[in-house]
């Protein structure tokens, strides 16, 4: 036998300690990875969306592309359909706006006033903007639509996150 011999107590008290520890840490270990596990899942590879419209069919009139992704809220997935409007402009390049008006966040048309042709209307308030976005001045709006950043690939269009239009 060993000279240091183990009280009862000193051997309850290691015991407990140990069971304690084992306890801890299945409490512990949950916590740890749920703050841990969304840093390590791996990103998307690109924010732009994939949309149905094919880049040879856009043209000079802006038309309504309708677009739908995944979005995650903590735990919770749900497919969100997004909406631009998208058209070529004088020097044949791809212009995608938001149709979300910049006055109280309605959705603006295209050509729908009949007493303001070609322009893109908000039915709220009766906000006007032109064809490239620009808020109409006298009209509510007080800023531009905002301006998806945009590209090609395998002749289909991927927008990016809306940002707001840079003014000339």
């Amino acid at each position: 036998m060993s000279k240091n011999q183990v009280s009862r107590r000193q051997f309850l008290s290691y015991t407990l300690t140990g069971v304690g520890g084992f306890m801890a840490a299945g409490m512990l270990m949950p916590m740890v990875r749920f703050a841990v596990d969304p840093v390590l899942q791996a990103k998307a590879e690109s924010d732009f969306i994939p949309t149905p419209q094919k880049v040879s069919e856009i043209t000079e009139v802006p038309t309504r592309v309708d677009f739908k992704f995944e979005q995650q809220d903590a735990w919770y997935t749900s497919e969100v359909t997004g909406t631009a409007w998208v058209y070529l402009d004088d020097k044949g390049e791809i212009v995608a706006l938001s149709p979300v008006c910049k006055h109280l966040g309605c959705v603006v048309d295209w050509n729908t006033d009949k007493a303001n042709p070609d322009k893109f209307y908000c039915p709220c308030h009766g906000g006007l903007y032109t064809k490239d976005g620009t808020n109409v001045p006298g009209t509510p709006p007080v800023a531009p639509l905002d301006v998806y950043p945009y590209k090609e690939k395998d002749g289909f269009l991927y927008l990016g996150k809306a940002k707001p239009k840079k003014e000339a």
